[in-house]
């Protein structure tokens, strides 16, 4: 497991941050491990991208664990999934404006056509500190590999240059 990183994040705009520390506040003590990942955990750990949305991954029994932790504002079910590249547990919130991903257990499809193990978060997972709070993410060099699996080069070489002019936070 990398090591905490004791960093704050000032990147990330003012509503993000809101509902990101409610988020971290509902899943503090869950026993399924859990990251942010996507646009907001590479924000988190530096780079300049626009949040869309935020995006949780956990396993399988997790997904319905944080669905049922944030019932009140479930748009979408947790439901399992698939589709050409993809297959997971997913489902969607809409917490004020904000829209939160959930997914479980997620499979990537490989290049020769089998599906990789579901992915199990925590040996890539690392921890920025968010208004004193130490919220889960996704390292660089894991968002990396998964986006080149999905081949999405665009996304896979903004991360590449970013991690070739500045350390990785998260380690």
């Amino acid at each position: 497991m990398f090591e905490s990183v004791a960093r704050e994040s000032s990147m990330v705009p003012t509503l993000y941050r809101e509902v990101l520390l409610l988020i971290e506040e509902r899943l503090r003590d869950m026993p399924h491990p859990w990251v942010i990942t996507g646009s907001l955990g590479m924000v988190l750990q530096g780079l300049p991208l626009e949040i869309h949305d935020i995006d949780i991954q956990t396993d399988g029994e997790g997904a319905y664990e944080i669905e049922a932790r944030l019932s009140e504002y479930v748009t979408r079910p947790v439901e399992y999934t698939r589709s050409e590249r993809v297959r997971s547990h997913l489902g969607a919130c809409m917490i004020g404006t904000v829209k939160v991903e959930i997914m479980g257990a997620i499979q990537k499809r490989l290049p020769d056509g089998t599906w990789e193990s579901p992915v199990d978060v925590r040996p890539h997972r690392c921890w920025i500190s968010l208004n004193g709070r130490k919220i889960p993410v996704l390292s660089l060099e894991y968002e990396y590999h998964a986006y080149r699996t999905l081949g999405r080069l665009e996304r896979t070489a903004l991360i590449r240059e970013w991690l070739e002019k500045h350390p990785p936070t998260c380690r």
